[in-house]
């Protein structure tokens, strides 16, 4: 079964990858139902606190994963982004140079900024200022939207968690176009009809 791994570290932002795991853990609407997982991945299986103050276990470790044996990282953004993660900016383009897809969310995208995947992708983030910092040569590829797919590597920004879960599961094709389409208009949308055409789709 492909394995999505979602990155686990302190001050996660709770409210970034929770339409991305609900949408793969469960089956319902499915292409092939049950046919990808999300395994939590941390630096360690040390137990880490998110924003919101949860505590969350990873279930694997960087050191247990081999990227090629994965079907996406997923890395939401966190305080902790500002000037640490380093492991995940490695692993970002460690994923990247095995040909595995890398999808990064609000300071996510600083870590994909840091390992130079977005140097020549278009991409976007909270605001192009955030990415400045980092140093890196991408600015001209800086695109004003909610969320960007550019061969391979997802970005999004903080307050797009829907569009973010849309590239994803776009990327992973785990649903087809028309259950998609349904499932943005409910929830991008907030569009009734989205959740009548699910409904119907049992």
């Amino acid at each position: 079964m492909p394995t999505v791994h979602l990155a686990l570290y302190d001050t996660l932002a709770d409210w970034e990858f929770g339409f991305v795991a609900a949408g793969i853990n469960n089956p319902q609407y499915q292409r092939e139902p049950g046919s990808h997982r999300i395994v939590t991945l941390g630096v360690s299986r040390a137990p880490v606190r998110t924003i919101g103050g949860l505590t969350l276990v990873p279930g694997v470790t960087l050191d247990d994963v081999d990227p090629t044996e994965s079907a996406m990282l997923v890395m939401p953004g966190a305080q902790s982004w500002e000037d640490g993660n380093v492991e995940f900016v490695d692993a970002a383009r460690r994923w990247a140079d095995a040909g595995v897809p890398v999808a990064g969310i609000c300071g996510a995208t600083l870590g994909l900024a840091r390992s130079g995947l977005l140097d020549d992708r278009r991409h976007t983030s909270n605001a192009p200022e955030q990415l400045t910092p980092t140093g890196y040569a991408g600015a001209d590829h800086y695109v004003d939207a909610p969320a960007v797919t550019d061969r391979g590597v997802i970005t999004a920004a903080a307050v797009a968690p829907v569009e973010f879960a849309r590239e994803v599961f776009a990327l992973l094709d785990i649903y087809e176009p028309a259950v998609l389409d349904a499932w943005w208009r409910l929830y991008g949308l907030k569009d009734p009809s989205g959740f009548y055409a699910l409904a119907a789709d049992r």
